[in-house]
């Protein structure tokens, strides 16, 4: 029998407000959901959740029977931003996730996830991480199945960190806009001719990003603050086989802002109830953002082609 392959619920990278992040979390809690990351990954300018917020919010959901990570930023621009790692790093209630470098020498051995904005593209660059202390693995976006599959095989996994006595688990970035690049300017804001440290907090004004298009009027990228996204939404509801072959038993479903507590639910009756994965994935298209769905990435194609018809 094929071990159930958990729903790991990705940080939210859009800013929304607080009460609808409250709402949003109160869904996920009653979910299929095992794993929820939390925490502000982007931009360090929202302040709509407080450190204390976010592990109240923490505490509410390990109460409702889910693992709690603590994601850190992908891009640290400032003293306040190191301030700000340190005191998430010194907390010892939940498992952090770490986005950048700069993470890993705040977690000082201790166990801690690798997200996937961290460089991982070789099996010895895996190992240097675990021996850091890095007890799961969340693949760069960009990496195919095939290649996760190389770098921690399923029958010859890399041994856990100092701190673990397992081998370090893999997951993969399953659904949502792909995070391609970050950059110290922001996007959102140039776009509405203002300076970045005066934003005037634009970014909540588009709750999925701000959608890119080329000339010709197709959906290209999303701009998402200082992150820039791909227009069209990962989606590898059909690829189960694939991800046990590649020794994933994890996948990463990144939020959107509606109807998120159907693409849960949907992901799990396909990866492990056994439903109709065609059609998931068209149900699935039907409520997509601009850009539809792809899979290229995880298929050693170009990302924004699919491998189905």
């Amino acid at each position: 029998m094929n071990a159930r392959i958990q729903l790991t619920v990705g940080p939210v990278l859009y800013y929304w407000p607080r009460k609808t992040l409250i709402d949003f979390y109160g869904e996920v809690a009653d979910s299929p959901a095992d794993t929820v990351v939390l925490g502000e990954v982007v931009c360090s300018r929202r302040h709509e959740m407080k450190h204390d917020d976010w592990l109240a919010l923490a505490r509410e959901l390990a109460g409702c029977g889910k693992e709690v990570v603590l994601a850190s930023q992908a891009l640290l621009e400032s003293e306040s931003d190191l301030r700000d790692l340190r005191r998430l790093a010194s907390q010892d209630e939940f498992l952090v996730e770490a986005g950048d470098a700069s993470a890993l020498r705040a977690m000082a051995g201790r166990p801690f996830v690798l997200g996937p904005h961290v460089n991982v593209y070789s099996r010895p660059a895996l190992e240097e991480h675990a021996s850091l202390g890095a007890i799961r693995w969340v693949a760069p976006v960009e990496l195919s199945l095939e290649a996760i599959g190389l770098v921690n095989p399923p029958d010859a996994p890399v041994a856990g960190g100092p701190c673990a006595d397992t081998p370090i688990a893999t997951e993969v970035f399953a659904f949502g806009r792909l995070p391609l690049a970050f950059s110290a300017r922001c996007f959102t804001a140039r776009h509405y001719h203002l300076n970045k440290d005066e934003c005037g907090f634009r970014c909540l004004e588009h709750p999925d990003g701000l959608l890119l298009s080329t000339g010709e009027g197709a959906p290209f990228l999303t701009l998402n603050g200082i992150q820039t996204q791909s227009a069209a939404q990962q989606c590898l509801i059909g690829d189960a086989a694939a991800i046990r072959a590649a020794g994933a038993r994890r996948v990463r479903l990144s939020p959107v802002a509606q109807r998120f507590g159907e693409v849960l639910s949907t992901f799990d009756q396909v990866l492990n109830g056994g439903a109709d994965a065609a059609e998931a994935r068209a149900s699935l298209a039907a409520m997509s953002l601009p850009g539809g769905l792809v899979d290229g990435f995880a298929h050693r194609r170009p990302g924004l082609e699919r491998s189905w018809s």
